[in-house]
């Protein structure tokens, strides 16, 4: 029988080894990309400084998917007639609105932002819409778009922020993104809590983020699927290295059949007695 640690198969031992750790320390390597990109992908930017709202936006450009929840500055002119009520908002509990009123960014007329100034329990409760300029600090939010149609598109309550639906109620272009008021940003060189000016935040309680980055499903999926199939190698290799190894071990057994003796030829010993 032969033994497989002999030098003549050092070589077929090497290569399997090799070939396998390959597959595998490749696997592991796509695999960390992929969890990688998908952490940056959901990374929480909320803790950020500040930028401009138009240095991420501009009034026809797509929303930045990568920005959602950073921090940014806005100043403009509020359109008090927009204001809006955006119902099923949770706090604490209790279910009631979002009050968003937009904001001209530029000046009257000029294409605006919705803002999420606050919420309240009931619509009734809400003071009336800030007027004139503001000049704040909020979080970049994606515009909603759960398919849900607004039961009643003439009066002023919504049930989600959809674009489509607030341009409705407003004479200008819209952006395609709104903002929620931030009040809970550390001090620094941006209007924030009590160095915002008129932000129309008074006599409501602060709204909560509705949006936070997340990753896709199909985010980074092809780093998955590569790391997928470096293992798959990797464990077929493995396979064809124990197959031959075991064929060496235990090699086959051919079986034999005895040929008829020729003309002439004595039969084996034994043959003429079995017959007596």
């Amino acid at each position: 029988m032969p033994t497989l640690l002999a030098p003549r198969y050092w070589a077929v031992h090497l290569l399997a080894l090799v070939l396998t750790a390959t597959a595998v320390a490749l696997g592991v390597w796509q695999y960390d990309a992929w969890h990688e990109r998908r952490v940056a992908a959901a990374v929480d930017l909320t803790h950020l400084d500040p930028v401009p709202f138009t240095s991420l936006l501009g009034p026809d450009d797509p929303f930045p998917g990568t920005k959602i929840g950073q921090p940014v500055v806005l100043g403009g002119t509020w359109v008090p007639g927009g204001t809006l009520f955006v119902s099923g908002r949770e706090q604490d509990g209790t279910s009631g609105y979002w009050v968003v009123t937009p904001l001209a960014i530029t000046g009257p007329g000029d294409p605006a932002v919705p803002v999420v100034r606050g919420w309240v329990a009931d619509p009734a409760d809400a003071p009336a819409p800030p007027t004139g300029e503001g000049d704040f600090t909020g979080y970049l939010q994606a515009p909603q778009g759960t398919g849900e149609a607004d039961p009643d598109p003439s009066d002023d309550v919504l049930p989600q922020l959809r674009i489509a639906d607030v341009i409705q109620h407003v004479d200008q272009d819209l952006y395609g993104a709104y903002v929620v008021i931030a009040d809970d940003l550390p001090a620094g060189d941006w209007p924030t809590g009590p160095t915002a000016v008129n932000d129309g935040t008074a006599g409501l309680a602060p709204a909560t983020l509705d949006q936070l980055p997340d990753a896709g499903t199909f985010t980074a999926l092809r780093n998955l699927l590569y790391a997928i199939e470096w293992w798959f190698f990797g464990a077929f290799a493995l396979f064809v290295w124990v197959r031959w190894m075991r064929d060496e071990l235990h090699p086959p057994v051919q079986e034999t059949q005895a040929t008829p003796a020729a003309p002439g030829e004595a039969e084996p010993a034994g043959t003429a007695a079995d017959g007596q």
